[in-house]
């Protein structure tokens, strides 16, 4: 018998810079558990793959997330340029010849803003089906 699928709403009218983002993220698939997901794109990509929380089982996931072009701003080439640049001020634990190609494709039109990189971790989970609004 197939699992039901389950419904979650991403409230984009919360979400305006990265830190507020994660707190969404872990207001909406985090209630349950009692811990909270750090602001990092791997960790985001993990819990992605379920096992805890609102993603605890198998079930298929529709992730309705409001604001959505509003948040597409919100993450976009200026919160990512500091989200970059803030790696750049910590070079023993980043690669900064890799963040410095980064932000330099960033500035010539051609890098992914961090929104893009989140719609690209959501697409790799074959389980969430994204529904924008």
């Amino acid at each position: 018998m197939p699992t039901a699928s389950k419904s979650l709403l991403l409230d984009g009218t919360r979400i305006h810079d990265i830190p507020s983002f994660y707190d969404e993220i872990n207001r909406v698939f985090m209630a349950e558990v009692d811990w909270t997901l750090g602001p990092s794109l791997d960790a985001l990509d993990d819990m992605l793959y379920g096992g805890y929380g609102a993603l605890d089982g198998d079930a298929p996931v529709t992730l309705v997330w409001s604001a959505f072009e509003k948040n597409r701003q919100d993450l976009g080439v200026e919160t990512t340029c500091r989200f970059l640049q803030a790696k750049l001020a910590q070079p023993e634990r980043f690669n900064v010849a890799h963040v410095q190609r980064q932000l330099d494709a960033l500035a010539a039109g051609t890098g992914q803003t961090y929104f893009e990189i989140v719609l690209e971790i959501l697409a790799a989970h074959s389980n969430i089906t994204l529904v924008p609004r």
